[in-house]
């Protein structure tokens, strides 16, 4: 059982303050859900309370929240009606009611006389949904709201937190790291430290705003990461996919003993067709290259591909691509491929977290002779002007495609949050 009333040293700072408006930015596992449940359950005490939990999507507040409040409300023994369908708690002693909610679907949070609205992960949630569809629900009641989230770049909660720094009446801020929020080991912070570069550290432990600006993979520089690496016929070959017709290409990947002496992974080819190209010409020009490869081959790549048709030819592209690879390659042919793809920001901070963590150590480099196109496109690809970290796709049309390529792999096997994630909240 969960008890409601534990709450840590800075969420009671956060609890314990009467701004109509609260913003609260936080490293990952600070607590965030907890006290949001707390909020709910202390708001719903009252009489005839109406209170929103906004989650990005409705799955995703079932996932954070639901099983958590359930345990909350039966630890307290309060009389209640969980309504599994609609995630809501009737509370029929206070006549109060708690609904979770998914902001992709704004036609369901229309309404007023809502008393607290709680917004989590509130910086991947679009801002006309609170200015436009939630805001106009508290205006009734006068009604509380309570912004909480990772930072990711500069977007509208990073304005929303800087109003409420400026020490207005109605809105106040706070800004607590991972550590602070006292559910994590410092060693695991410690280990964190060694699988991210420096912005994503910053942005996900220290909760930091980080103004992203430039270049997307800004750790690369041509003489940390660009070398002569090895190849070994017998070991497994990663080819990684991103499915375009000018260029038309792919990555080639082997796991290494790179020449700085870390175990890490290497870029030793690429596919770059500039014209014309399509997946049976980029499977090809693999197979002209490698296809004596003894070892295991292993793709990777845009989820997008499945969908029937994109290639333009009869079937999907990975079906292309396992018609094409699999007469050569055979048993030895595997795909490791998710249903869908992950943001783009986190296959961002995946491929600069292998190309220099937090503690300089470099896990991620290219041959130049064999990949050229690889380097133009870390040295080249820039971040959308004015964005939250997203890359500008417009700038050069030529460049992101391989990138994007690695990124699949990178992201597949070496996710920067996934160890975190899987971490439970000691202590409450």
């Amino acid at each position: 059982m969960i008890n409601p009333n534990n709450l840590r040293e800075k969420q009671r700072i956060v609890a314990a303050d009467n701004h109509r408006f609260r913003v609260l930015p936080t490293g990952r596992r600070f607590g965030k859900t907890f006290l949001s449940v707390y909020e709910m359950l202390r708001c719903a005490a009252a009489t005839e309370q109406s209170i929103w939990y906004v989650a990005p999507t409705y799955k995703q507040a079932k996932r954070i929240c639901w099983k958590m409040l359930k345990s909350a409300v039966n630890f307290l023994q309060w009389k209640k009606k969980f309504n599994e369908t609609e995630l809501s708690c009737y509370f029929p002693q206070s006549g109060s009611n708690i609904l979770l909610l998914g902001a992709n679907d704004p036609d369901s949070l229309r309404g007023t006389g809502i008393n607290l609205i709680i917004m989590d992960e509130a910086e991947i949630i679009k801002k006309d949904i609170w200015s436009e569809v939630l805001r106009p629900s508290l205006s009734d009641t006068l009604g509380e709201a309570l912004f909480i989230g990772t930072p990711k770049g500069r977007n509208w909660f990073y304005d929303l937190y800087m109003r409420g720094k400026e020490g207005l009446p109605d809105i106040k801020s706070w800004q607590f790291t991972t550590f602070e929020g006292g559910n994590v080991l410092e060693e695991e912070i410690e280990d964190a430290k060694r699988e991210l570069d420096d912005l994503t550290f910053a942005q996900e432990y220290l909760a930091s705003f980080v103004n992203f600006q430039g270049r997307v993979y800004y750790p690369f520089t041509f003489e940390k990461h660009c070398a002569s690496l090895s190849y070994d016929p017998k070991q497994p070959l990663m080819f990684c996919f991103d499915f375009n017709v000018d260029p038309g290409v792919a990555a080639v990947m082997q796991d290494q003993k790179l020449p700085n002496g870390i175990q890490g992974t290497g870029v030793i080819g690429e596919v770059y067709i500039p014209r014309n190209s399509n997946t049976p010409a980029v499977c090809r020009k693999l197979i002209e290259d490698w296809g004596k490869h003894e070892g295991a081959v292993i793709c990777y790549g845009d989820a997008t591909g499945g969908a029937r048709g994109s290639a333009k030819v009869q079937g999907s592209d990975w079906e292309i691509i396992r018609d094409e690879l699999k007469p050569v390659f055979k048993e030895r042919l595997s795909f490791r491929v998710k249903r869908a793809n992950p943001p783009e920001r986190t296959r961002v901070n995946a491929v600069n977290s292998m190309l220099m963590n937090v503690n300089g150590d470099i896990r991620l480099m290219v041959d130049p002779q064999r990949a050229p196109h690889v380097v133009k496109d870390f040295e080249g690809v820039q971040l959308l002007e004015g964005g939250s970290g997203e890359i500008d796709k417009k700038a050069s049309p030529e460049l992101t495609h391989l990138s994007d390529s690695i990124g699949y792999r990178i992201e597949y096997d070496f996710p920067i949050m996934g160890k975190m994630e899987k971490i439970e909240i000691a202590g409450i």
